[in-house]
């Protein structure tokens, strides 16, 4: 688990990053006005974070599962 949170973690943020910097400089270059980057910008940059974080808990889920099942002596 410590090696999602070191290794996966950062991956994601910075795939994040690169996607938002991706779709601010389209937008940019299509000519998108302050309104876009007010408003539908932010609802996207939101919505990724988001994912982002349920992906996370979808990867660490199990192994927490795992690690409380034989916390309370339950075997697989």
């Amino acid at each position: 688990m410590i090696i999602k949170l070191v290794v996966i973690v950062p991956l994601i943020i910075f795939a994040d990053y690169i996607v938002m910097s991706v779709l601010g400089c389209v937008s940019c270059f299509a000519g998108a006005g302050e309104n876009y980057f007010c408003g539908t910008y932010c609802v996207i940059g939101k919505i990724l974070a988001i994912l982002s974080i349920v992906f996370f808990l979808y990867l660490v889920f199990p192994e927490i599962k795992k690690l409380n099942e034989t916390k309370h002596g339950k075997t697989i």
